[in-house]
């Protein structure tokens, strides 16, 4: 019912808007005609516009006079863009959507293609990620000290760090081109609809933000200093499934374990930016910009994992199938493992910019521009786990359960999980049974990966006017970095003093001291569970850390290190064809990698003792590119892109790591795809994914503040990454670990080796319609009243190896519908939202934090604000905020073998409300 009504709501906003903007657009274009010439003879008084036109104004007129194709976002004042985070700004976009984490957008995908085929620039230099990989996770960026994104769908030959989909470059303010002084501060109280879930969460938080603008020495000296702070609780009711396994011959298949939480998380952030820019003449510029954040997160999680069918645990033969999945039933036996974890993450990053430019007596523009930017992030995964004893020992649970197609699973439970005195810190299933060094009782786990990150670059051009015919004028330049990133990860078990044949115990009591109260499971069915600290074990000697000696550990660790240079040549074009105005630009860019990778192996003849290995390759690409603009009059603009791009591997799978597994299930095994031995690792001479791609777009626009927009885009993917790529390989040198016994038994020497390797290619296409309409249009009385609609709807084909089946592009919807109606009149203000995508392939967290891909189900979440700005009086400057997102409770869903009802993922995260007030001095 909640999915058809979400789909349901976003198309009838979608069909209501259109039909609206189809309206507006006759009226629009008539008017258009009819205020040009009484404009000539009017003399009109000078209007300063605030609030959400000036923000949209600001948008239209970057998009409007670019030479590319782009979408922009301009905030409505200082330090306010549309929305509390840039993701979700962004997410608005046509041909940009947003995947939610925890809540909030966290990362964006540009027409159809994943993050990490996006780059990010900040003020046009390109910045390091705080994940594993190369997308950039937004949340980093306070929205309160920006000023504006742009978003480059075509790129020219002059945009260094230009993504394979698209280029977002956030941009700061500019003292100097402001021209005013300005102080302004904003604060927020925010608070959740769901309240804490944990008993020792918070379930309140700030935004607290400032902005102070200035120029002085006779406005040759300009400084803008910007800080935010925050604190943002969010709660989540989070079922998740281990799978669906088959149980008979029909294939019926039935939950083989759960794994549901309730989540409160804390996100504290502190971020700066300051500029100075200094021109003491017509001929000299130069600036500073320079940027810091400090952002940390802290996740308590409380649930019980459930093995069911992949355990001992037996399903009872009473039971209802529909449609091949087992709805409801009984399993008997169960071991459930009580899990109070806590999962933490501190992260910096720091970035600077320094620009100079130099006017000389000849007309040549010479500008150097030098820049830093890094980013270090420490994890720590701590998990506690208690049951009724250890593996084979103690009470065990009778569990009826109801399986809802699409919503997870509710359990009918016969054990009292609150009970301290039946449930104590232990290794429920036995997991540290099989410890490399030993059996041990891992009474949890304790994981802390660690990313450094850092990219430093240099950058010099040189441009002037021509007067060569069409070609305008000139640009060259040159382009060196320099990226570094590297993984480092520690793990251990949670012990009670060593391994179990030293004689250390099985099981502890938990002490009264660690225990806070209960955490409702009322998303599960069950009623409650105990809630304790697990710090408080940990510090207090409760627990004895054993690192994990399986050698696949240290495989994880790698080095990435990666230098390009880029040398580009721009022309600009202003020309005629026949009576149309034509201008826009052509170029080559010639990129040149030179890639290496450092990484762990395991070494056959100590595979206790794995190795240091190290790989790479060099690549040169010539990059053409080319943008057309054509004037056909009357505000009517036909724009025309066409482009080679890349974008380089994903950084985890260009590591030289290669790490070895043994499957003892599989000895005597004689398939080579499930034999024994087997290996898997990256590939440090991957080559870049390519596009070729052609963009026409046609944008009609109605003075500053409405436009309509169609635009198609198909690009030839080519070098396409196959992440499980796999070859044979003969594991002969590896017989010694085998004992005699088990090498007369072994069923083949041969293994599969998997990893990632360039396969085929595809393309992806797709169409792009948009409109920022304003009621006066239609009718003059509608004038305060606005709409703003995008739909893209985008189709793809990639095949990894010729002859396999075409797979889906990870983060691809195929369609996207965002609609938002605005009001504004006299300082009043009004908006709600709504923003639509389709299922999609997603990356989220696996085992061991590790990424994995899930199909993420079709979501469609609704967000709206009112505010109120003083203009006059001795209130004048202040401005009255209320917010509210995620209106509906939308849920974020994944699912497995392409069917919805197998759910995996089934979050909520309640509505968030907002109140704020700020003011300008």
């Amino acid at each position: 019912m909640n999915t058809q009504f979400s789909r349901r709501r976003a198309w009838l906003m979608a069909g209501g808007a259109t039909g609206l903007a189809l309206a507006f657009a006759v009226a629009g274009s008539a008017q258009a005609q009819t205020t040009t010439t009484a404009a000539d003879d009017t003399k009109v008084e000078e209007v300063v516009i605030t609030g959400i036109r000036a923000g949209l104004e600001n948008s239209i007129a970057l998009k409007k006079q670019s030479t590319s194709i782009v979408e922009a976002i301009s905030a409505e004042d200082i330090g306010k863009l549309p929305d509390t985070s840039i993701a979700e700004s962004l997410a608005r976009l046509p041909g940009l959507t947003a995947q939610r984490l925890d809540g909030r957008a966290q990362v964006i995908s540009i027409r159809g293609l994943g993050p990490d085929f996006t780059s990010t620039l900040l003020n046009g230099r390109e910045q390091v990620s705080t994940g594993d990989n190369r997308g950039v996770e937004f949340d980093q960026y306070p929205s309160e000290i920006l000023s504006g994104v742009v978003v480059y769908k075509t790129p020219d030959a002059g945009l260094i760090g230009q993504g394979l989909s698209g280029t977002a470059d956030l941009r700061t303010i500019r003292p100097l081109t402001y021209g005013k002084r300005i102080l302004s501060a904003n604060a927020r109280y925010e608070m959740n609809s769901e309240k804490k879930l944990n008993p020792d969460a918070k379930d309140t938080g700030h935004r607290f933000s400032a902005t102070y603008v200035n120029q002085f020495a006779n406005d040759t000296v300009g400084l803008a200093l910007a800080v935010s702070d925050i604190s943002t609780p969010t709660q989540s009711k989070r079922f998740n499934a281990w799978g669906y396994p088959t149980i008979n011959a029909a294939n019926d298949r039935v939950i083989g374990g759960a794994k549901p939480y309730v989540q409160s998380n804390n996100l504290e952030r502190f971020g700066a930016i300051g500029v100075l820019e200094y021109k003491p003449n017509d001929k000299v510029t130069t600036s500073l910009d320079v940027y810091y954040s400090e952002f940390q997160e802290e996740q308590i999680l409380r649930g019980i994992e459930l093995p069911l069918q992949w355990s001992s645990a037996t399903l009872q033969p009473t039971r209802t199938t529909s449609a091949g999945l087992i709805t409801n039933g009984t399993f008997s036996g169960v071991k459930g493992v009580m899990r109070n974890d806590l999962n933490t993450r501190d992260t910096t990053l720091k970035s600077a910019g320094w620009n100079l430019n130099y006017l000389t007596d000849n007309g040549w523009s010479l500008t150097a521009d030098l820049s830093y930017s890094s980013a270090d992030r420490t994890d720590v995964i701590f998990e506690s786990y208690s049951g009724t004893g250890p593996n084979g020992v103690g009470a065990t649970d009778t569990l009826g359960f109801t399986t809802t197609p699409g919503a997870g699973t509710m359990f009918a439970s016969t054990l009292d999980y609150t009970d301290r005195n039946l449930f104590k810190l232990t290794d429920p299933q036995g997991w540290g049974g099989g410890a490399s060094g030993g059996a041990l009782t891992q009474a949890g786990f304790y994981n802390t990966p660690s990313i450094t990150d850092e990219l430093t670059a240099a950058r010099f051009t040189a441009k002037r006017d021509l007067e060569w015919g069409p070609v305008k004028s000139v640009e060259f330049g040159v382009n060196a970095s320099r990226r570094e990133k590297d993984k480092e990860v520690h793990e251990s078990f949670l012990t009670f003093g060593g391994r179990i044949a030293d004689g250390a115990p099985t099981s502890r009591a938990i002490p009264q001291e660690a225990i806070i109260g209960v955490a409702k499971l009322d998303l599960i069915g069950i009623k409650a569970m105990l809630a304790y600290d697990p710090t408080y074990l940990l510090k207090n000697g409760f627990y004895t850390l054993i690192a994990d000696a399986n050698p696949a550990v240290q495989t994880r660790n790698w080095s990435v290190r990666e230098d390009v240079q880029v040398a580009y040549a721009k022309f600009g074009v202003d020309s005629q064809v026949g009576s149309i105005p034509v201008t826009g630009n052509f170029g080559l860019q010639v990129v040149r990698t030179d890639q290496f990778s450092k990484g762990v192996a395991v070494n056959p003849s100590a595979p206790a003792s794995p190795t240091v290995t190290d790989d790479g390759a060099k690549y040169t690409y010539a990059l053409p590119s080319l943008n057309l603009t054509f004037d056909a009059g009357n505000e009517l603009y036909i724009r025309v892109g066409a482009a080679r791009t890349l974008a380089r591997a994903r950084m985890d799978e260009l590591r030289a790591s290669q790490s070895f597994n043994q499957n003892t299930s599989r000895l005597t095994s004689t398939d080579p795809n499930n034999s024994y031995f087997s290996a898997n690792g990256g590939n440090p001479n991957l080559r870049p994914y390519i596009a070729d791609g052609v963009d026409v777009a046609v944008e009609k626009y109605f003075g500053r503040s409405a436009y309509l927009s169609a635009a198609v885009y198909h690009k030839e993917l080519s070098n396409f990454v196959n992440s499980n790529s796999s070859s044979y390989k003969d594991f002969s040198d590896y017989l010694f670990l085998l004992s005699t016994a088990q090498q007369a038994q072994l069923g083949t020497k041969i293994g599969l080796v998997s990893g990632p390797d360039n396969g085929d290619g595809g393309y992806i296409r797709g169409l792009e319609l948009s409109a920022s309409l304003q009621g006066d249009l239609l009718w003059e009385p509608l004038k305060s009243f606005g709409l703003i609609i995008s739909g893209s709807f985008t189709d793809s084909k990639v095949t990894l190896e010729k002859g396999t089946n075409p797979i889906t592009i990870p983060g691809l919807s195929k369609t996207v519908v965002n609609t938002t109606f605005y009001y504004e009149k006299n300082g009043f203000n009004a908006r709600i939202s709504n923003r639509y995508r389709g299922k999609f392939l997603g990356e989220v967290a696996g085992l061991s934090a590790a990424r994995v891909f899930r199909t993420v189900d079709k979501e469609s979440v609704v967000d709206a604000q009112v505010g109120y700005e003083f203009r006059d009086g001795p209130l004048n400057g202040l401005s009255l905020l209320l917010q509210a997102n995620n209106i509906t409770n939308e849920p974020f869903k994944t699912y497995e073998n392409d069917d919805p009802r197998q759910t995996i993922d089934y979050q909520k995260y309640g509505a968030t409300y907002m109140v704020g007030v700020s003011y300008r001095f």
